[in-house]
């Protein structure tokens, strides 16, 4: 493990860290990260900058704001004013990461979520409460979503046989078996409450005891079973008293929501029955279910002021043994031995130093006895370790079946060794709180691990896939290229995957995801088509030598999109065909048709299926007049080929790319006959130039080089000869590329860590490994919206909003009303084309 980067706050509140404040911090699948702090100040806020601490309220009072960053900007910190009236005690993302629960110390949960679709603004939607009841545990209701990830199939060409869908039922269904939204939650007198959202909007709350002799709650986990059940771990925080379990049902009855509990078996912890550790460790600091779909399985630390020992405990099932009086008894015919279910210890560790918090992975793989054969064979250790991290600052990896170190880091030093090893500086213990982390969760790969500390700090750790054991080069190629596939297949994140790519590793990390996606089938390839792309484009900034690729896969993406959302204008003519649609038809016949006459390749085709009205043809004009321009910098760069690498050099040999600028084209010239403003906009030396002939001529030479992607063929001299007179004959636009990413993952790629702060955007002075690309930009006077292809001007008054993963820039609010253009923008309206979340910025950083 080895620091990323740390985040501070510009000024820190004068008062110092409250012992007692609990923190929480949670990490969503999208890679947004929401925490709190314990930090306390009862003067004045002059001190707190207002661009990132929005509606505060004197006195200041961080320990009840919520504060959200994506961890490509972490200094861009969004902290809600969250109206607890007590301390927040538990954070929770839903499934796909874009709610946020938070419940605190007086009962009360409420729901957030974006405003606008944006990470940096968050709104109250709902809110519950148990009045006066401090809440424990809280979890979304489980949506039936669950996959499997297999480590031992790491090496085959399916991606159905790495990655497999497990049959999981829902929490709870709607009519047709669609699962209904709510969630759950514990409160330390003993009680669950349910939530549960309705279509229509209103929640439906109930409560219940967990047994019928309710009891103190101090701690409290909730994990789901297979069969929708709910099982809750409850204890009262004493190492003396049992842990108990409990089954919970839900279910809607006549409108009204029914919650029943069972109880389950219980365990006492091990240490208390050792007679030299009995008294030794008084308290249960942490309970939790090893992961959220597997209740058998539960992890429990006890702890003292100078120590903690954790445990690990598994429910088994075990024969009942029988009397000796019924022994002799003839057995009934298929009769079985009767079963109950006990837990057992599967492993605890020595004494150890005392934990302050713990994290447990979230990656899908199962942890019996085989799978521990697979790792040691295949050196994949992501998800089989837990963190603990200790009061001295330190953070140990435990393996989560058998407890046995895997990594340690030391906190002060800032480094970490492999286990055997000793640090070549001891540290020495000082005097008072020594920093150490209060809230630590890991990434939804296990690669990243982030922590906050008791001075209000966020650390973003690397957890090597290795585990700092020594790895050949392709093994650890091997191991990131799964994980890169896991996230394209699950949607989730790959922020954290790119933590590890070195800039060496970007080229063949390219060529080895580019040839298992075209090993699936076709319709998975269509599925994950523009989600490749995007990932593309993510590896190729990490490297100066890809940074001019990153343009061509945006690139690619806008034309996907402006390609599909053209063809879908397109209505059949007689509403019966069976077969294809219009858009299927054009392709089929530009593919087949190699005429490089554009209005011969018209003649093909049934005109009347591409007939709409003036209004929304001429609301497309400024995506048409980027696709002409795109052709024709395309052409014209054709002879540069072999120069330095620019953007637009990947769409030369792409031949699936030039058949859709083709049938492009085609549509365009279509449209053109019934809407002349319409047409791209070209500056010609001559007055009788045709110029989308000219350009649809080259372009379908160009195409029938490359075409066959298997085998391409390299541009006869005679079309490079044609390129080359084509600036004497066109204005050559200057394309407006994508703004450099800002983001802090081009910045880290050395071991260096980096020392950032909220509300202060980082630049690295000096570097700038994307340097290469700002030749090939519009100088900075015009500024551009990338997706509606607008000119913005020089100082734009709109606000606007940037994608976290790939910089792209947009309005905030549309311009346009017609619903050929609406239909455009609700392609991005939530996420930007490649995926990535919208933050606003300012008018005067568009």
């Amino acid at each position: 493990m080895e620091i990323a980067y740390v985040c501070e706050w510009e000024k820190r509140p004068k008062s110092n860290h409250c012992p007692s404040i609990p923190l929480v911090c949670a990490w969503s699948c999208r890679n947004l990260i929401a925490f709190t702090t314990d930090l306390k100040n009862e003067e004045d806020d002059k001190g707190l900058d207002n661009a990132f601490i929005t509606n505060i309220i004197r006195p200041v009072d961080l320990s009840h704001m919520i504060h959200i960053i994506d961890t490509d900007h972490p200094w861009d910190v969004y902290s809600i004013n969250s109206g607890h009236t007590e301390v927040i005690s538990c954070l929770e993302w839903d499934q796909s990461g874009s709610k946020l629960l938070s419940a605190d110390g007086d009962g009360h949960i409420k729901c957030w979520g974006m405003t606008e679709h944006l990470v940096n603004s968050w709104e109250c939607t709902q809110s519950s409460s148990v009045d006066g009841d401090p809440i424990v545990s809280l979890s979304w209701l489980h949506n039936g979503v669950k996959l499997a990830l297999h480590v031992e199939k790491s090496g085959s060409t399916n991606f159905g046989e790495k990655f497999s869908r497990v049959k999981f039922s829902p929490s709870l269904t709607l009519f047709g078996g669609k699962p209904m939204e709510g969630w759950l939650a514990v409160t330390v007198s003993g009680l669950v409450t349910v939530s549960l959202l309705k279509p229509n909007g209103t929640l439906l709350t109930a409560s219940e005891s967990l047994c019928r002799l309710r009891g103190r709650v101090a701690l409290a986990d909730i994990a789901f079973t297979g069969g929708g059940n709910i099982v809750v771990a409850a204890t009262d925080g004493s190492s003396s008293s049992p842990v108990q379990f409990y089954k919970v049902c839900v279910s809607v009855v006549n409108e009204k929501c029914r919650i029943d509990t069972e109880l389950l078996p219980s365990l006492f912890m091990r240490c208390t029955t050792d007679p030299v550790r009995r008294d030794k460790y008084p308290a249960v600091t942490h309970l939790k279910f090893l992961t959220r779909e597997n209740s058998e399985q539960v992890l429990l630390c006890a702890s003292s002021q100078m120590g903690s020992i954790v445990e690990c405990w598994s429910l088994r099932k075990e024969g009942l043994p029988v009397n000796n009086i019924f022994q002799h008894r003839s057995p009934v015919v298929g009769e079985k031995q009767p079963m109950i279910l006990k837990w057992r210890i599967l492993s605890a560790t020595n004494d150890l130093d005392r934990v302050s918090a713990v994290a447990l992975p979230k990656l899908p793989i199962s942890i019996s006895n085989t799978d521990l054969k697979v790792a040691s064979d295949t050196k994949f250790f992501p998800g089989l370790g837990l963190a603990l991290a200790f009061h001295d600052g330190s953070i140990q990896i435990l393996h989560r079946l058998s407890l046995h170190t895997m990594g340690v880091f030391y906190g002060s030093s800032g480094s970490s060794q492999r286990v055997g090893e000793e640090p070549a500086i001891k540290r020495q213990r000082t005097g008072g709180p020594m920093l150490h982390f209060k809230a630590l969760q890991f990434s939804w790969t296990s690669l990243a691990l982030v922590g906050v500390d008791n001075h209000g700090k966020l650390h973003m750790l690397r957890v090597s896939p290795s585990m700092g054991q020594m790895l050949d080069m392709n093994t650890l190629l091997r191991h990131l290229l799964f994980l890169l596939e896991y996230c394209m297949v699950t949607g989730y994140d790959w922020w954290d995957v790119l933590l590890h790519a070195q800039p060496g590793m970007v080229h063949n990390l390219l060529e080895k995801l580019h040839e298992e996606y075209m090993r699936q089938n076709q319709a998975l390839q269509q599925v994950l088509s523009t989600r490749i792309v995007a990932v593309k484009a993510s590896l190729c900034k990490l490297s100066s030598a890809t940074a001019a690729r990153a343009c061509d896969f945006h690139a690619k993406l806008l034309l996907i999109a402006i390609s599909s959302t053209l063809k879908s204008l397109l209505r059949p003519h007689v509403l019966n065909t069976p077969d294809k649609s219009p858009g299927d038809r054009l392709s089929e016949i530009c593919a087949k048709n190699t005429d490089i006459d554009i209005d011969k390749v018209m003649i093909n085709l049934k005109t009347e299926e591409f007939v709409l009205d003036g209004p929304p043809l001429q609301s497309l004009q400024q995506l048409i007049q980027w696709v002409g321009d795109f052709v024709l910098y395309l052409l014209a760069n054709l002879p540069n080929q072999g120069s330095i690498v620019r953007p637009g050099f990947g769409f030369l040999r792409d031949g699936a790319s030039l058949g859709m600028l083709r049938e492009m084209l085609v549509m365009i010239r279509i449209w053109g006959l019934l809407k002349p403003g319409c047409l791209p906009i070209y500056t010609a030396t001559s007055d009788n130039q045709d110029s989308m002939f000219l350009l649809f001529r080259l372009l379908t030479k160009l195409w029938l080089c490359s075409r066959d992607e298997s085998h391409p063929q390299d541009p006869d001299e005679t079309l490079i000869d044609e390129c080359c007179l084509l600036p004497s004959q066109l204005l050559v636009p200057s394309m407006d590329w994508l703004p450099i990413n800002d983001g802090v993952i081009t910045k880290i790629q050395s071991k260096h860590p980096l020392r950032l702060q909220f509300g202060k955007p980082y630049t690295l002075p000096g570097i700038n490994p994307n340097a290469q690309v700002e030749v090939f930009r519009i100088p900075a006077s015009q500024k551009m919206d990338h997706l509606r292809c607008l000119h913005l001007g020089i100082s734009p008054t709109e606000d606007s909003k940037a994608c976290t993963r790939c910089g792209c820039v947009t309005m905030l609010r549309s311009p346009n009303k017609t619903n050929a253009m609406r239909q455009w923008e609700q392609r991005w309206i939530k996420n930007c084309l490649c995926g990535g979340l919208w933050r606003r910025i300012p008018s005067t950083l568009t």
